[in-house]
């Protein structure tokens, strides 16, 4: 007999080489590792937070040898076990058995299989398990929410904080057990415990008693499962309604649970006492009866009662169900009714002038400005160099000014290395000479410079308030004054910067055309000892950073600039906001940054993906993660400098039970609500993200009445975003915009009047309009308040059902139907001009819905090209204003005086927007297809001749006849010239109604 042949043996140089590249590697991956823990540890220091790097650190290491000990000691336990009760004697099949060739190197290698397979398990499993430290450290710190579940009546906080870390227990002890008992059987396999030979093989009594002990162990868990996934069904997701336990969960899946737990523990003990009396039969039986209990009893019953007896009466046997799941909703998203005040609203579609003035707070603040179009008009007027630079999202804040409470459009300008030209790129421009930005930059958020002319020139630009430096690096300060315009943090602030302590003979920072500044503050992580040049030269693979002499023994380094980055850092538990916004506080530029404490399993909540919930066309940089919620609360409100980069954390809502739990884990992290400054609280918004979220929920949860709840013909919908350039173009050719199809339109920020109250006084709210259920009618307005007398009070204004508000996608196509909109945007299109729709304003006014809408103007085929505001569209009750001031369109649609109402009123509420119009045209209905009689008959013959006009330039297109284009274009010019005289011609007379509130179908060309 041939001796079996082993694995070739490597010469005494190549088990070196092999050596030293094992050694390189390991180096390399534990170095890099170290590298980035020790240049954290630097930062974590710097923002004073280094004692949650190291908790954190700390939990992952101890769950790293924790679970790997355990995991990689029970694999090699029973490798040792199955060793050890190997039979004495193997037979070998023959000169060619495989198993002989693989036991002869595992023998002559024992210590390399019996230590390192346990070793290279433990340190997989200990890898994957250190990431879960959250659920450790939660369940460790868990507290009690006061409120107990509908059906088993334990605390919220069990299935908040312990559920979780015995389900993850009990998984971790699941793979131990089935790594355990394949790694036995391998074992048994190679030393012959276990044979393939004949028909059914060969088990010896020691590997049948060890694999049968391990079998046991592993059916003895699954009890300990099924007893645990009781408590699961509070956040089953069996119905396509609602979460939470059904009917069917509740007579059929709980019972079910108990009695596959019964017969787990009776095959458990099968298993073992088969192991004992070397019976493999009982074990058998019972694997047959788990495995067949588990088909009929945990999978056919409940599957046969939710068929036969629950579908057919489903609104009556889940009515305690959606009880629970409505009542539960409520108090994990903070909408149950002592948040929510829910008020009948008429709607009403005729307004007498009175009660037009009688809003004067609301109509005397509409926000013109959209911070989501003027960026490139923000960058036009207000970059001054090319290293400087604005978000494509601006924010929208409230401050006062001469004693008056204004919406302002703000930013901060912010260093943007990705402007520099081409010959500004080198490593030195980069990183040492432009390291911050400069200046606060806001605009009044309804008012403009001058209302721009017909032909989109002169004005429709914002007017600028800024502080900044100025060219001697004084500090040049305008409305809203800042003690210090440097910027070293912000949204664009991507790459470090190396500040501070230059070397001699230097240059400073840039700073201002005359002037350089070296920076002074606690900002940033000292690098002026070799060592930490070193460090940081590894850490960026930059040889500069060790040979610049610029660096100095004070010299400090700046990365991680992002605010929203740093608090993610700084609070990993948190989820952060989307959108920071820049505020000036007590004279410094703050950044603040919201955070919210969520749960994926709160019992009978319903669950949403956070990602999708927050999406819309406003999603345009960062998104919220796809993970699922069932819980949320905006717990914590975060502040980060923009010259130092100081992190403070203040906590807004000490009831939070998730917030005191982490309070737990990380103490003195979070300052508590007594420590914010009335200054900052002036500043704080109500989210956006959350805000999203509840209006989402509040779609269907306005509903209380089980059986109203289950047919869901009361519920909303968000509406789609009617100026998304989807809709428009669909809209433009006739097409429908359905909800489902369009992305969601997102919430505004408004400054406005209570419609419920009408004390005079103005509120910063958050707002959105809901729609009927897959319509796009008006159902219900939604509002949220930011100020801090009553932060955070949601009011949900419903509409009569009975008659039919239109929602926003309506109005816009009744914009887009006017004769004199569609007119003009078609000319605007033959001259290269793009035609850019701002936020579409719903605003309650006078018991009825207000629509708002600024229409700008801009160069489409120039890359330095800017939004211009040009006209403001107007709706109430079916009629159009359309004019180049809010006044003038008001009046339009409300008659003279109306546009008055933009004026100073109450509160000094100045908008400063418009010079009233003194037009006495009264409103006119605008549903008509054509123009009315009052109509001059030529404006009405100009109307007619330019669509026609248009159709024969449509048709010269598509048949590619140039001549007849050519004469198409000409016939368009001159109906164009004579639409313009006739309405310069008109007479402004109380029977004449302004041109723009006439409709008609809108041109195609």
């Amino acid at each position: 007999m041939r001796p079996p042949v082993g694995l070739p043996k490597l010469s005494r140089r190549s088990r070196i080489l092999l050596i030293i590249g094992v050694v390189l590697l390991v180096g390399l991956i534990a170095g890099t590792r170290l590298l980035d823990t020790y240049v954290n540890w630097l930062w974590f220091g710097e923002v004073g937070y280094r004692q949650v790097y190291g908790s954190v650190l700390l939990t992952r290491l101890v769950l790293f040898f924790a679970v790997g000990a355990v995991v990689g000691g029970l694999v090699a336990l029973n490798l040792v076990i199955a060793y050890r009760t190997r039979p004495v004697f193997v037979p070998v099949s023959g000169p060619e058995d495989p198993v002989a060739r693989y036991r002869s190197v595992v023998v002559r290698r024992m210590k390399l299989f019996g230590i390192g397979l346990p070793v290279l398990v433990g340190l997989i499993v200990g890898a994957a398990a250190q990431n879960d430290w959250q659920v450790v450290q939660l369940f460790l710190h868990g507290t009690s929410f006061g409120t107990t579940d509908p059906v088993f009546h334990n605390d919220i906080g069990f299935y908040a904080f312990k559920l979780p870390f015995y389900t993850w227990l009990l998984g971790w002890l699941f793979i131990a057990i089935a790594l355990s008992f394949f790694g036995a059987m391998v074992a048994h396999y190679l030393f012959g415990g276990i044979r393939l030979a004949g028909r059914g093989g060969q088990l010896s009594g020691p590997a049948r008693t060890h694999l049968a002990l391990v079998a046991g162990t592993f059916v003895l868990f699954k009890a300990v499962a099924y007893f645990f996934d009781r408590y699961t069904l509070l956040s089953s997701s069996r119905s396509d309604r609602f979460n939470g336990a059904t009917y069917t969960d509740l007579n059929a899946v709980l019972p079910a649970k108990l009695i596959l737990l019964c017969i787990a523990v009776f095959c458990a003990a099968a298993f073992f006492a088969g192991a004992f009396m070397r019976n493999l039969q009982l074990p058998a039986i019972a694997t047959v009866l788990l495995v067949v209990s588990s088909i009929l009893v945990g999978a056919a019953w409940p599957a046969v009662l939710e068929q036969f007896s629950v579908r057919p009466n489903a609104n009556e046997k889940e009515h305690d169900p959606i009880q629970s799941n409505i009542a539960a909703t409520k108090q994990a998203y903070g909408l149950t009714d002592d948040k929510v005040e829910t008020k009948n609203y008429p709607g009403k579609t005729d307004l007498s002038l009175s009660e037009v003035k009688a809003d004067q707070p609301t109509i005397g603040n509409i926000r013109l400005m959209d911070p989501n179009v003027l960026t490139k008009t923000f960058t036009q007027f207000q970059q001054r160099k090319n290293i400087y630079g604005f978000p494509p999202k601006l924010s929208v804040d409230r401050y006062q000014v001469n004693g008056q409470v204004k919406d302002y459009i703000v930013a901060i300008r912010e260093l943007n290395t990705d402007g520099l030209a081409d010959n500004q790129k080198d490593w030195i421009n980069r990183h040492l000479t432009y390291t911050h930005g400069n200046g606060f930059v806001a605009a009044e958020a309804s008012k403009v410079d001058s209302p721009a002319d017909s032909n989109g020139g002169g004005g429709g630009y914002p007017v600028f308030t800024v502080s900044d430096l100025n060219n001697k690096g004084e500090v040049n300060q305008g409305d809203i004054k800042v003690t210090e315009p440097r910027a070293y943090y912000g949204a664009l602030a991507t790459d470090y910067a190396i500040v501070g302590g230059r070397g001699p003979n230097v240059a400073g920072e840039y700073d201002t055309e005359a002037t350089q500044y070296t920076y002074n503050g606690k900002g940033g992580v000292p690098i002026g000892n070799w060592f930490n040049r070193l460090v940081f030269a590894a850490s960026y693979g930059e040889r500069n950073i060790l040979f610049n002499q610029a660096i100095g023994p004070d010299t400090k380094i700046m990365f991680k600039r992002d605010p929203r980055e740093r608090v993610q850092e700084v609070a990993p538990w948190l989820t952060v906001d989307t959108d920071p916004y820049p505020a000036v506080v007590d004279g410094k530029m703050q950044w603040i940054v919201d955070g919210y404490t969520t749960l994926e399993n709160y019992p009978y909540a319903q669950r949403t993906s956070l990602g999708q919930a927050t999406n819309d066309t406003l999603a345009l940089q960062t998104r919220q993660p796809d993970k699922t919620i069932s819980y949320i609360r905006n717990s914590v409100k975060a502040t980060v400098d923009a010259y130092d980069g100081t992190v403070t954390l203040y906590s807004v809502d000490d009831k939070d039970p998730v917030l005191k739990a982490w309070m737990g884990v990380f103490p003195n992290s979070v300052k508590p609500a007594s420590a914010v400054s009335d200054a900052l609280r002036k500043h704080f918004r109500y989210p956006e993200d959350l805000f999203k979220v509840q209006r989402e929920m509040l779609a269907k949860y306005h509903v209380s009445n089980p059986a109203d709840f289950y047919s869901g013909q009361s519920f909303w919908d968000v509406p789609s975003d009617p100026t998304a350039e989807g809709a428009i173009a669909a809209q433009q050719q006739g097409q429908s915009s359905q909800v489902s199809t369009q992305p969601q339109q997102p919430p505004y920020y408004v400054l406005a009047g209570d419609p419920t109250v009408g004390t005079g006084k103005v509120d910063f709210q958050l707002t959105s309009a809901l729609v009927s259920l897959r319509r796009e009618f008006m159902s219900a307005y939604v509002t949220v308040r930011s100020d801090p007398d009553d932060y955070g009070k949601i009011s949900v204004l419903t509409l009569p059902t009975e008659t039919q508000t239109k929602g926003p996608q309506q109005v816009q196509t009744q914009f887009l139907s006017s004769s004199q909109v569609s007119t003009d945007i078609n000319l605007l299109s033959q001259q290269k001009t793009k035609v850019v729709y701002g936020n579409l304003l719903t605003l309650p006014v006078g018991g009825g819905l207000l629509y708002v809408e600024p229409v700008y103007v801009e160069r489409s085929s120039q890359n330095t090209s800017f939004p211009q505001l040009s006209k403001v569209l107007v709706s109430f009750g079916g009629r159009v204003g359309y004019a180049s001031t809010l006044a003038d369109a008001l009046e339009q649609v409300f008659g003279s005086g109306a546009g008055q109402t933009t004026q100073p009123g109450q509160n000094g509420q100045n908008t400063g927007t418009q010079t009233p119009s003194n037009s006495s045209s009264p409103p006119s209905s605008s549903t008509g297809a054509s123009p009315p009689s009052s109509v001059s008959p030529d404006l009405a013959k100009a109307v007619d001749d330019i669509q026609a006009a248009l159709q024969r330039v449509k048709a010269a297109q598509a048949s590619g006849d140039f001549a007849a284009l050519g004469q198409a274009y000409k016939d368009l010019n001159d109906a164009a010239n004579r639409f313009e005289q006739a309405k310069a011609a008109k007479p402004s007379t109380s029977n004449s109604p302004p041109s723009s509130v006439v409709q008609s179908p809108t041109p195609t060309g």
